[in-house]
């Protein structure tokens, strides 16, 4: 019910936000007359940040059409190389000859699409042959297809290091690296050849206990029948994936809000006065980080399900619990692939210990194989986009792994 409420509500602001956007141009367009009236700079930012309020947020593209390599220019395509029906393996194809590390970089399937790591993939591409995992809306997926779970999460990052054979570099990046690790030690437990190289593990909650953050919180003190009863919901007639039981990526937004209401508020009043001061670098910094940030997809109600209860309130990695397919996931089995551990001295989201305890469950690695690092100054974000991660985290990943390759 609370979802097609939610889609009456967006169905009901359609004519508002058409309105809002065409007052927008109005008073801003050089060939309108209006914007040549005295106020007019304050009813086209009025209009555009009602407009931006109120809209719908499609999946942005990923943009990246060109990257540099050795101070040339060189185009780069996005290619599908593995297609899953909840997820499709995309390769960014460079047009060069040269011969880098191969990339799994694995995105989170936390409510934001994959393009939430464009800067990821910005700063990897010179150097890396870059293969990522772009998660499919969980409301496209026709019901059909059947459930997804965790378990089917490391079945799929399976799948994809064995296509991509034993010369991989895999990267996870926050929710990932649970399902990860699981995936590559259920690979070294059965001593299959395409064990990675090497693990790149970022801001993830591999043993959620410690230092317990905001997110950690909710899912402890709340049963994890509230979480059934009160976050899932069937998808709408409207969509290819109509009756699937999923997460709405409506609430995981408001979720997100939530946690810094305030930040969103000042920052959306500090568009309106760059709008006004016709600021407009940033301004449009503004709405290419909201045009990401507002844009969410649904989770498949079994896959947050699981996540809740595996590892956020019984945490069967660390404890040694967890199995798969009758099969313990056992992180000490790890012997080839070398670990290195990122977390971000402000994480809000993963708190501090909570990923660089993964070296303690790979117990069985050598000390060569093994590095710790922790981004000062750095939150969440900031470990995998912005100033510090390109200046300070990639270079420092791009060493790791040539060490290792």
């Amino acid at each position: 019910m609370l979802y097609d409420l939610h889609e009456l509500q967006r169905t009901l602001l359609a004519p508002f936000t058409a309105f809002t956007q065409t007052g927008s141009q109005l008073f801003s367009n050089p060939y309108s007359p209006l914007a040549y009236t005295p106020l007019s700079r304050q009813f086209a930012a009025a209009y555009e940040l009602a407009n931006r309020m109120g809209k719908e947020y499609e999946k942005p593209a990923w943009s990246l059409p060109f990257t540099t390599i050795d101070k040339h220019e060189v185009a780069v395509h996005e290619d599908v190389v593995l297609a899953q029906p909840f997820c499709r393996l995309i390769h960014f194809r460079r047009d060069t000859r040269r011969k880098d590390p191969v990339i799994l970089l694995v995105a989170p399937l936390s409510g934001h699409h994959a393009t939430l790591l464009r800067d990821t993939v910005r700063a990897l591409l010179p150097r890396h042959d870059l293969y990522v995992t772009d998660w499919i809306d969980a409301r496209m997926v026709p019901a059909a297809e059947g459930t997804f779970g965790l378990d089917d999460y490391v079945h799929y990052v399976q799948t994809f290091l064995r296509h991509l054979g034993p010369d991989t570099h895999v990267m996870s990046v926050c929710q990932p690296t649970v399902p990860v690790l699981a995936a590559v030690s259920l690979l070294a437990s059965a001593d299959e050849p395409c064990q990675p190289r090497s693990m790149i593990m970022m801001g993830g909650p591999i043993d959620a206990r410690k230092s317990p953050t905001q997110v950690n919180k909710l899912a402890t003190t709340k049963p994890y029948a509230w979480f059934e009863d009160n976050l899932i919901h069937r998808v709408p007639a409207r969509y290819p994936g109509a009756g699937r039981l999923v997460y709405p990526g409506f609430l995981q937004h408001a979720g997100f809000v939530a946690m810094n209401p305030d930040r969103h508020v000042k920052s959306h009043y500090d568009f309106y006065l760059h709008l006004l001061k016709g600021d407009e670098s940033d301004a449009e910094a503004h709405r290419r980080f909201y045009d990401e940030y507002n844009a969410v997809l649904d989770m498949p109600a079994r896959f947050y399900l699981d996540t809740i209860r595996t590892v956020f309130q019984e945490f069967r990695l660390p404890c040694g619990t967890w199995e798969i397919d009758g099969q313990r996931v056992d992180p000490s089995a790890i012997r080839k692939t070398a670990l290195l551990t990122i977390e971000g001295e402000l994480d809000d989201i993963s708190g501090e210990g909570q990923t660089h305890a993964a070296h303690t469950l790979c117990g069985n690695l050598s000390p060569s194989k093994r590095e710790i690092y922790t981004a000062a100054g750095c939150g969440h974000y900031g470990i995998f986009s912005g100033r510090r991660w390109r200046a300070q985290i990639c270079p420092k990943i791009a060493e790791f792994i040539r060490a290792h390759a």
